[in-house]
């Protein structure tokens, strides 16, 4: 069995995605408008560019999402976070760096006594992650 964190996004998934793709230099394996679905062309036309479905390949990790139709908004994603770890105080600090542009530090990455970095952060989309190495490899 596989987890896999799912992301709702209030339009802002394709721009959330390529962000998050950068950030963690993974790969967009998908990317599907409701425009290009089969029922697409029943669709309001208002909702064509918004993502029905994508699916970033991190590693061997896989972190999917959508955007919601504005009849049904999110309203936060609080509650929530993604826990990134990672094998090397460099590679903490460059994708806490990475996600934390444009959000908010709610923990600086700094050693703990569980790891040698732990931080947490609020993207500019909203997101919760916190960034987590455990030994410096």
């Amino acid at each position: 069995m596989k987890i896999n964190p799912y992301l709702i996004f209030n339009g802002d998934c394709k721009t959330a995605f390529t962000f998050y793709a950068q950030s963690l230099q993974g790969r967009i394996e998908a990317m599907t408008t409701f425009g290009e679905t089969p029922v697409g062309e029943q669709m309001p036309k208002d909702l064509h560019n918004l993502i029905i479905h994508t699916r970033l390949l991190v590693g061997d990790q896989v972190l999917m999402g959508s955007d919601t139709t504005p009849d049904r908004p999110v309203d936060d994603m609080s509650g929530c976070s993604i826990s990134l770890n990672v094998d090397s105080i460099a590679e903490a600090e460059r994708v806490f760096t990475a996600l934390s542009e444009g959000g908010s530090v709610q923990m600086p990455l700094d050693t703990t006594f569980w790891a040698a970095r732990f931080g947490m952060l609020v993207d500019r989309f909203g997101v919760s992650w916190m960034v987590n190495c455990e030994k410096d490899q």
